[in-house]
């Protein structure tokens, strides 16, 4: 059955297949065969951002998946995510794949907005929207990071020819922000190579230096990593531990170069030139194999790190030593159970089945850890309203070093590199950072600005109650430094005035809606279509600010408005009428505004009597009216304005601007500060250039020249006039 279906597949598909067959079962190799003809029938003709055939990129990203042991639903979702827009639209996917692979391809491809994050995330609305759904499918299900990271790490490797220009572009993406992901869900399989291969292409030349030295090295280096591994291996089995490993650890060129830079050490000078790795079968391995260590050889002071007792932020464990080793040669031994290593070389991909509640398998509160990591930083959209400032955060939290210290009972806390002992206080629980006063630290009493070193003793002094003080939020003063920290006190201070809020934004609805003469608004219906879960939550935001009167007012409209006549804002001013305007000295005469060029005080206006219609008032200078045969001229009649405050009238409104996402809102903000209502408008987008036809209702010419001054100062307006 399995050579049957291939016989109609390209030779690279067949290989690729044929290579699966025995790794999944029929049912999911099935799934697999048909996600390849899928691919192959809709991306046959196109190119990755590399350069690279879409088929070709594909396989190979699915490949890096198979290789790490994911399901065939994840390579599935790889082979055709890249696709583009019809090909992987979800309601034709769920009936070709069904729901669960349709909605995982829908996840993966809200991250393809990931590449140049951070230098194109300006702080519009949008793009925090964009930045916010990207998390949201990242924590939704982990599979869509590794589909992301696998495919990034499969574009480098098809950089090496090619465009200078893209390579170099992509190299820096993968640096800024895919490796330290990579890091930060622990996935050292992945990291390693991104970071290698974004060295290679950003410093060549650095690059090359450094592995010209290693190879020059290499067989030296070989003996005697085998000569080390011979001698620990015996002692070892002498000490009874069984069931090790023992094998040189890889040489990462980029690890290399940045603990040159980090630590200001030459070549021969960085001790992980030669190590080696002992895995063991459990913890207590770890630290018998670490006492055979120092009782083989001498260890280097100050080059001994615990991460077992005290993980890194990412979830690794393992214990680092350097030692003098044979011949006096500095030597790095790694030292950590197989679990340990798995979850070093996997990350959350060793677990990616987790779900909430399950506690199974070793390592798994370090994925919990970085599933609430992902989380945190959705937590986090809710208390930073600025996008740029959100995508701060998230970019501080890939790159992070940390420091441990230690709470009086000597539970160890690992905090962002730099934080203070109120970011500790915090750290230990939300409400002993709300009621800090003071701190010591090893004992002395210590200003709450000050830096806390890695292994430090700290205790936080409190009131019984109490809160925070707004100073804590000034940067300047430094005594809050990381973004969970400021977050939970922006969070305490928003619900202090929570109260007050929904007062405010209890007032402001009453008075929209009244504004716009609705009945029967349903509210629980209103907050569900703007996404609150309550309508309080709804009021809340509404007093707040973080939701505006004009998205309020266009949903109003959407939902409560009847769809005939439907005004974009209010028609509660007066509409023009017979009583605005005096035809030869007479009010009370039955007349309409003429719809081609849209009267308004204090433009010279004339009548012209219609049959059955009454008298339409033009302005003066009217095309209808300068083209109008002599015959007729005896129909016009003298018109002026007058008759009662408060009338409105339709005017139209051209704008021509560079088109942009925003742009709409921020023209309608301003009509709504204006207080003009939009009655009609029509918007057409062409290469980028948006044109625009408004018609407001308007007091007076002076309101309208206001409003055409305002929007022609918009961002990317490049003209905004009243209409001819």
């Amino acid at each position: 059955m399995v050579s049957h279906a291939l016989t109609t597949k390209p030779d690279s598909s067949i290989a690729w297949l044929a290579a699966l067959a025995e790794q999944f079962p029929e049912d999911q190799w099935e799934l697999l065969n048909q996600a390849v003809a899928w691919l192959e029938a809709h991306g046959a003709d196109i190119q990755a951002d590399t350069g690279a055939p879409l088929v070709a990129h594909a396989l190979g990203t699915a490949a890096i998946l198979a290789g790490m042991r994911f399901d065939a639903e994840t390579l599935a979702a790889a082979l055709i995510c890249g696709l583009p827009g019809q090909a992987i639209r979800p309601e034709t996917l769920r009936r070709r794949f069904g729901a669960p692979l349709a909605d995982l391809v829908g996840s993966a491809t809200k991250l393809a907005r990931m590449d140049h994050l951070f230098t194109e995330l300006s702080a519009e609305g949008g793009q925090s929207e964009a930045l916010r759904q990207m998390l949201l499918a990242m924590t939704d299900d982990i599979r869509v990071v590794f589909i992301k990271l696998a495919e990034r790490t499969q574009a480098m490797r098809e950089l090496a020819s090619g465009d200078e220009s893209v390579r170099h572009q992509i190299a820096t993406d993968v640096r800024e922000l895919y490796a330290p992901l990579a890091n930060r869900l622990g996935a050292w399989q992945l990291k390693w190579e991104l970071e290698d291969m974004s060295c290679r292409y950003l410093e060549p030349e650095t690059y090359r230096a450094i592995a010209r030295q290693l190879d020059e090295r290499r067989l030296d280096r070989e003996w005697y990593i085998e000569h080390v591994v011979r001698m620990l291996d015996e002692a070892l089995q002498a000490e009874g531990v069984t069931g090790h490993s023992i094998s040189g650890r890889p040489k990462h060129i980029a690890s290399i170069l940045a603990k040159m830079r980090k630590k200001h050490l030459s070549f021969d000078e960085v001790y992980d030139v030669r190590a080696v790795r002992v895995l063991v079968r459990d913890l207590k391995d770890c630290y018998h194999a670490l006492g055979l260590v120092h009782a083989l050889w001498q260890p280097i002071p100050g080059q001994f790190d615990d991460y077992i007792s005290r993980p890194k932020g990412n979830g690794y464990q393992s214990l680092h030593t350097a030692v003098v080793g044979p011949e006096n040669k500095a030597l790095e031994v790694q030292i950590r159970t197989f679990a340990m290593h798995q979850e070093a070389e996997m990350g959350v991909a060793a677990h990616w089945r987790y779900k909430e509640g399950e506690t199974t398998g070793e390592g798994h509160g370090g994925t919990r850890d970085k599933i609430a990591w992902l989380r945190q930083l959705l937590a986090w959209r809710q208390e930073v309203g600025d996008s740029s400032e959100l995508a701060q955060h998230f970019k501080n939290e890939l790159f992070q070093d940390e420091v441990f210290v230690l709470t009086p009972q000597g539970k160890v806390i690992a905090l962002a590199a730099g934080a203070t002992p109120l970011d500790f206080a915090y750290a230990v629980h939300t409400e002993l950072g709300h009621r800090c006063r003071g701190a010591k630290v090893d004992g002395v009493l210590v200003a709450l600005d000050t830096t806390l070193v890695t292994g430090q003793r700290v205790e936080i002094l409190s009131v019984r109650q109490g809160g925070p003080s707004r100073d804590w939020l000034n940067p300047h003063l430094g005594v809050l430094k990381t973004s969970r920290a400021r977050a939970k006190v922006r969070q305490w201070f928003k619900q202090q005035d929570l109260d007050t809020h929904i007062q405010e934004g209890r007032a402001q609805l009453d008075r929209e809606i009244h504004r716009l003469n609705l009945a029967n608004v349903n509210l629980e219906r209103l907050a569900t279509r703007l996404k609150f879960g309550r309508t309080e939550e709804l009021y809340a935001a509404l007093g707040r600010g973080d939701l505006s009167p004009t998205q309020l007012e266009r949903v109003l409209h959407d939902e409560f408005v009847p769809t005939q006549g439907r005004p974009l804002v209010s028609t509660a001013r007066h509409k023009a009428t017979s009583a605005s305007v005096l035809v030869e000295g007479e009010s009370g005469l039955m007349t309409q505004m003429a719809g081609c060029c849209k009267p308004a005080p204090p433009d010279p206006i004339v009548g012209y009597i219609t049959q059955g219609h009454g008298v339409t008032i033009h302005r003066a200078d009217c095309a209808v009216i300068l083209r109008l045969p002599a015959e007729r001229h005896g129909r016009l009649l003298q018109a002026g304005w007058g008759g009662r405050a408060g009338s409105v009238f339709a005017v139209d409104m051209e704008v021509v601007a560079l088109d942009r996402p925003g742009l709409l809102k921020d023209i309608t903000e301003i009509l709504a500060q204006e207080k003009v209502n939009v009655i009609r408008l029509n918007t057409v987008s062409q290469q980028d250039t948006a044109f625009m036809e408004f018609t407001l209702e308007v007091t007076d010419i002076a309101q309208l020249t206001r409003c055409l001054t305002r929007v022609g100062h918009v961002r990317g307006v490049q003209t905004s006039r009243r209409k001819q």
